[in-house]
């Protein structure tokens, strides 16, 4: 009985370290298939088996041994490209497939890392991508910054991209010289149009723009130049300027911009 009984502990025992040794392999071999690169000072960190997945490529090559990387100072392959983008590179070889987040507006970018880790199937979405981007009609969006110089008009901002009027007032919340809990409504007139009618010369002849309240917004010189500097910014390229007398379009009595 005793003899059974230290058998079947000596059975259980080797089981144990058994899979105690499987274990320990499999948690070798999963750690043997990661790889870390650093990219351009982004670190990725994904399987061997997905950096080989196109043969005769960039990647391939350095995982296989073809193509000598350097290291950084941790030890992780270092690639000197765009960090940013390699994350849609990644994906790429992870689905099989291009997708790229709704507003991408880096095709060419993307196509020049394609090429650089030797990916043409890449290279060959990205390109079908701008090409369909390319004949796809895009609305043409109009801005419009008038001073009428009027106490009763004073500036007025039209856009037919409601979504540009609204960076608009966060702007101009976060610049005003009153800590504002939102855009002052009094000055919306629609989605497309805001009108600062309220304003007062200062000694200096710097007009003030003030709520009805009385409370004072920031000059509508700082409006303009707001308006004129996102209009810029978000990409709008200016058509007109109509009276700009003191050779500043600051100064300008009307600016079309369109994009």
């Amino acid at each position: 009985m005793e003899r059974k009984i230290n058998r079947r502990e000596k059975e259980k025992e080797y089981e144990g370290k058994h899979n105690s040794l499987e274990n320990a392999d499999q948690g070798k071999n999963c750690k043997s298939t990661l790889m870390t690169l650093n990219v351009g000072g982004y670190l990725y960190i994904t399987q061997k088996q997905t950096l080989t997945k196109y043969p005769d490529t960039f990647l391939e090559g350095i995982v296989n041994g073809k193509i000598l990387c350097p290291f950084d100072a941790d030890g992780h392959y270092f690639i000197d490209r765009d960090g940013l983008l390699f994350r849609h590179v990644l994906n790429f070889l992870r689905n099989g497939e291009l997708l790229l987040p709704e507003g991408f507006r880096e095709n060419q970018l993307l196509a020049q890392e394609a090429e650089f880790f030797q990916l043409k199937g890449l290279a060959e979405e990205v390109k079908s991508r701008w090409e369909k981007e390319q004949l796809t009609p895009r609305e043409t969006t109009f801005l419009e910054i008038t001073d009428n110089h009027d106490r009763s008009q004073g500036l007025r901002i039209f856009c037919n991209a409601p979504d540009f009027i609204s960076k608009i007032k966060s702007r101009i919340v976060l610049v005003s010289k009153s800590r504002l809990d939102g855009f002052p409504e009094e000055f919306s007139i629609s989605s497309n149009i805001i009108q600062f009618k309220y304003f007062i010369k200062s000694e200096n002849g710097t007009r003030l723009v003030l709520k009805e309240d009385n409370t004072f917004v920031c000059t509508l010189e700082t409006l303009k130049f707001e308006a004129i500097m996102m209009a810029l910014k978000c990409g709008f390229r200016l058509l007109t300027s109509l009276d700009c007398s003191k050779g500043s379009i600051v100064h300008s009595d009307a600016l079309h911009f369109i994009k």
